[in-house]
């Protein structure tokens, strides 16, 4: 079944790479040489910012007898006023008449004086395709066309409103750092360039979808990361054939490599710390803008169970709490399934005193413990759905009053008995100790509870057999899945179960590094202190 779904996604993924081919072809055969007039460039430029409000076009004259003609085009927004009033307006319109520019021209051309003697721009760039020139105006960069030439400058002027750096409410932590990704791609990589400040650090830029253009950043750390899956991730990125990219979701989807499996084979997070951590180790992050989330990749299921504030407390409480969310997945998986084959089909292993509390319990229950199970978990998820939904205030109102509401009413009416109750309280907690796998949990629980109230234990061993078999066989960016308990390596146990003393960690993930030959690029500089006396 899953290698017949593969084939079909493999299908759909030539498909669009051969229809990107085409557009990239089509794109070549359409650029646009600007016009040396500006009366053509004016027309062009009403054309396709028809009816478009906050579109700015302002003719000026340059020179000391203002005999050069200039087009300056901008979006009112996305342009910061004050670059383009002191770093462009004022050098052009005022100095431009005081240090007699036009003695220059017969040594230089004009988009040369312009760069190097009058705008003080730190980023400007010359562009000679007019679909560029539009490009640039629509992500807030100021473009200036001159009249007689055909080349425009493209100066930096980007300045729209973003929101502050702050903690991330899906990722809290009580020691380590505070802030996360915002929706600025350059702030988001200043974030990560404050964390590790090596040259090696590379970032990478590429713009993805037709109709948005979205900036999208890939990022590693050169001479750590394996080429190997530098290049796939730059490969499936560029044949994304899309309209639009409005968060790194849609990314996530076309670039994983099971998108029919449960389980996540690309990474998020919004900690810079985090993905610096996973950066160092040899994975590759893609930074997209708009987004306050940063994929990793490759992505292992062993990174479920693992949290950056586990590398900022001592060893055993890291430790206690890396195997207590293990139990807690054990727990939100099968607990639900457990009850129902327990009570439908091996009731004769439950201890006689706790059985007869379930069969007094469920005494005026009507419906089967199947029925409980599914009906109960269908509430649960339309609560955490409501608070999710909700306003912050209402929706923490909605998950608190609605569970005790809702679960007190179902047992006085008689629909479920107190010990399903329990177990769906149980399994809720536990759900939100992993969050890493929230969305495979739910279908999980569903397939669980189902072939339990079929078959039973036997059932749920079969279905744990299939799971096995499933997360062995699928690998992430060419990284098998299961890493590196299958295959097993023994260096990388040091960060599964437990979590030894960091300055135990000699060594980075080799199932990442494989192509590293070098010892030396394997080894993470440690520092020895000497005991004083």
């Amino acid at each position: 079944m899953f290698k017949k779904l593969s084939r079909l996604y493999r299908f759909f993924m030539l498909k669009r790479e051969n229809e990107h081919q085409q557009n990239d072809r089509e794109n070549e055969e359409k650029r646009e040489n600007i016009s040396k007039s500006l009366k053509d460039i004016k027309l062009k430029l009403r054309a396709n910012f028809v009816d478009g409000s906050d579109f700015v076009m302002r003719e000026i004259a340059v020179g000391e007898r203002s005999e050069i003609k200039m087009i300056i085009a901008y979006i009112d927004g996305l342009a910061n006023k004050q670059v383009i009033s002191g770093d462009i307006l004022q050098p052009l319109l005022i100095e431009s008449k005081s240090t007699h520019v036009e003695q220059w021209f017969h040594r230089k051309d004009i988009i040369d004086v312009l760069r190097e003697n009058l705008l003080l721009s730190c980023e400007l760039n010359e562009v000679r395709d007019f679909k560029d020139t539009i490009d640039g105006i629509l992500y807030g960069d100021t473009i200036i066309y001159i009249d007689g030439q055909e080349a425009a400058l493209k100066v930096c002027s980007k300045g729209w409103a973003s929101r502050a750096i702050d903690e991330p409410d899906t990722e809290m932590v009580i020691k380590g750092p505070r802030e996360g990704f915002v929706e600025s791609l350059r702030t988001n990589t200043s974030l990560l360039r404050r964390k590790i400040r090596n040259p090696k650090l590379k970032f990478e830029m590429m713009q993805i979808g037709k109709q948005t253009k979205t900036d999208v950043c890939i990022c590693y750390l050169k001479g750590i990361a394996n080429d190997d899956i530098i290049e796939t991730v730059r490969r499936r990125i560029k044949k994304m054939n899309i309209d639009g990219i409005l968060a790194v979701g849609y990314i996530e989807q076309f670039i994983e490599d099971a998108p029919f499996s449960l389980f996540a084979t690309v990474g998020n997070s919004e900690k810079p710390d985090k993905v610096a951590a996973k950066i160092l180790e040899g994975r590759v992050a893609i930074i997209c803008d708009g987004t306050p989330i940063v994929l990793t990749v490759p992505y292992l299921l062993i990174e479920g169970f693992q949290s950056s504030e586990d590398y900022y407390t001592r060893t055993y409480y890291a430790t206690f709490n890396r195997i207590l969310r293990f139990v807690a997945l054990a727990i939100a998986g099968l607990l639900p399934a457990f009850y129902v084959a327990l009570v439908s089909f091996h009731s004769d292993v439950i201890p006689f005193e706790l059985l007869l509390s379930i069969l007094s319990s469920r005494e005026q229950v009507p419906f089967s413990p199947f029925i409980e199970a599914m009906f109960m978990g269908v509430v649960f998820e339309l609560l955490k759905e409501a608070g999710i939904r909700m306003p912050k205030a209402v929706g923490q109102a909605v998950n608190i009053v609605g569970a005790l509401v809702i679960g007190d009413a179902a047992v006085k009416a008689g629909l479920v008995s107190p010990i399903m109750l329990i177990v769906v309280a149980l399994t809720g907690i536990s759900t939100y100790i992993v969050p890493p796998f929230s969305d495979t949990l739910p279908i999980l629980r569903l397939i669980m509870v189902t072939v339990a109230n079929v078959l039973g234990f036997l059932g749920i061993f079969i279905v744990l057999v299939a799971l096995y078999i499933h997360v062995n066989s699928i690998r992430s960016f060419g990284v098998p899945y299961m890493a590196p308990l299958a295959p097993l390596t023994g260096m990388d146990l040091k960060d599964t179960f437990v979590r030894i003393p960091l300055w135990m960690m000699l060594t980075r993930p080799r199932a990442l590094t494989w192509e590293n030959t070098d010892h030396t690029k394997y080894r993470m500089k440690k520092t020895f202190i000497k005991k004083e006396d």
